[in-house]
């Protein structure tokens, strides 16, 4: 396990707290602890997202969220499985990711993972959408509650952006025009990211996301 460092003593009180996975300078709110592998001051926690978890006692954090985090990590899986561990039964787990259309994506060396619109649905018992995919993970730990398209351009590209903020709505109109946008649409009109709001399902015998035992530090 590498060096994890609790700046301001939060692991002691993480009970019923809100985590905010990879987020940089800038976290999502005072109330949610702050973790990253790089020290800025806005982190709380330092060091790898898996040995920081391993810290957190089972069934204890009310929700997680992340930006622009879960495409640098190999092993999505993984991470799913343990973040299933540490969420309450009905806490949440919302994610932004870039979409894999986006041109962007593929300019930086240290994203791993590619997502679109039905990657969480591989993780989720319940899913919005028509089209069906095989679960990764049994029995799934979540619920796919909802999932959105993002679509804007980075500054200075302001005309762009507007053409792009256009069409957000449209596309979102519906689960079927969201699916429509995927398959047919993104080759020409690039989205820059994608929202998923997950829940975590009730525990249930056998769930692997259950240990015999709370970890230690």
């Amino acid at each position: 396990m590498s060096r994890v460092v609790d700046k301001r003593g939060v692991l002691d009180a993480v009970t019923g707290a809100k985590l905010d996975l990879g987020c940089g300078s800038r976290k999502r709110g005072p109330d949610y602890i702050g973790i990253d592998l790089v020290d800025h001051e806005a982190v709380d926690i330092v060091g790898d997202v898996f040995d920081v978890l391993a810290l957190v006692p089972d069934s204890s954090v009310s929700s997680v969220f992340s930006s622009h985090f879960m495409e640098h990590m190999e092993d999505i899986g993984k991470l799913i499985e343990e973040l299933g561990r540490v969420i309450i039964a009905g806490g949440s787990l919302e994610t932004v990711v870039p979409h894999f259309s986006n041109p962007y994506f593929y300019s930086d060396v240290t994203h791993r993972t590619a997502f679109g619109l039905y990657s969480m649905s591989y993780f989720a018992g319940h899913s919005p959408f028509k089209r069906e995919v095989p679960l990764h993970a049994r029995p799934p730990l979540f619920d796919l509650a909802a999932v959105n398209l993002i679509f804007k351009s980075p500054r200075p590209f302001y005309g762009r952006h507007v053409i792009h903020k256009l069409a957000q709505p449209i596309v979102n109109l519906s689960r079927a025009t969201q699916e429509f946008y995927e398959e047919i649409v993104s080759p020409w009109l690039p989205c820059y990211e994608l929202r998923f709001l997950m829940t975590r399902v009730e525990r249930v015998s056998g769930d692997p996301a259950v240990r015999s035992e709370a970890p230690t530090r």
